[in-house]
């Protein structure tokens, strides 16, 4: 990692993209305590085509208040495609930070001050569960250990020192974005989370942890599958054997 940050510039505007399906219980109530805890952060609602209608709450919303945007998706193609689309948006207009929320409550807003503050000494901020001061709260023991395990697999795996580069809580700095190649990026679930925090690290740019509260969402139903964790499981394995490899190369060849 480098030092310091790449960019020492500005830290405003903040935009945080939130994906959505089928949320439309949660989409009113986190957008809500967003703003309480920033006020004048921008919310990019990115919606897949919710059946449930959260799309048309979303645009509601945008039309009661000029700090709500929504990024309609004809189709769920992923989170990790959601968040790519919401980062193009962002790079499209003058946002200077970049979040990352999930819709359903289990990322506080009330910790995003810290989250941003902590980007005066840093590129890139995750929210951490795992780190002194982060806390689970009310998560079945499978879920915790399924997280924990793959966290540990991603450091050995990747030389990555982190201890939640898995989690979905977290602010970049423009510059960040602009470098990574967001067009390659075809992971997707938890993996792309793994993904995009490796890219960042690979590329020199400084990132730090900051403990948060993650609670288990009270509404709707977890997006969590198998599917997710065997491309994680995958992808992470390929990454981490490619890492040996040019570890190998660079030795043979002094």
């Amino acid at each position: 990692m480098a030092d310091q940050p790449q960019d020492h510039g500005q830290l405003d505007p903040v935009l945080v993209v939130i994906p959505t399906y089928d949320e439309r219980e949660n989409i009113r109530p986190i957008v809500a305590r967003l703003h309480a805890a920033v006020p004048a952060a921008h919310v990019l609602v990115v919606d897949d085509g919710s059946p449930d209608g959260t799309g048309d709450i979303a645009d509601e919303m945008a039309v009661a208040d000029s700090r709500v945007n929504v990024l309609h998706r004809t189709e769920k193609a992923g989170l990790g495609a959601a968040y790519i689309a919401g980062f193009g948006w962002a790079l499209e207009r003058d946002y200077a930070v970049v979040v990352e929320m999930d819709a359903d409550g289990s990322h506080a807003p009330e910790d995003l001050p810290r989250l941003l503050a902590a980007l005066t000494d840093a590129d890139l901020v995750l929210g951490s569960r795992y780190v002194p001061g982060g806390s689970v709260v009310n998560w079945p023991w499978h879920r915790e250990f399924l997280s924990r395990g793959g966290n540990l697999y991603a450091r050995l795996a990747l030389g990555a020192k982190p201890k939640d580069i898995t989690g979905g809580y977290r602010a970049f700095r423009r510059a960040v974005l602009e470098k990574l190649k967001l067009n390659t990026v075809a992971s997707q679930g938890y993996c792309f989370q793994i993904d995009l925090a490796w890219r960042t690290i690979e590329a020199g740019f400084t990132v730090v942890e900051v403990p948060i509260t993650f609670a288990e969402r009270e509404r709707g139903e977890s997006k969590m599958s198998g599917n997710i964790v065997r491309e994680a499981y995958i992808r992470v394995t390929k990454w981490g054997l490619r890492r040996r490899g040019n570890q190998l190369k660079s030795l043979f060849k002094r």
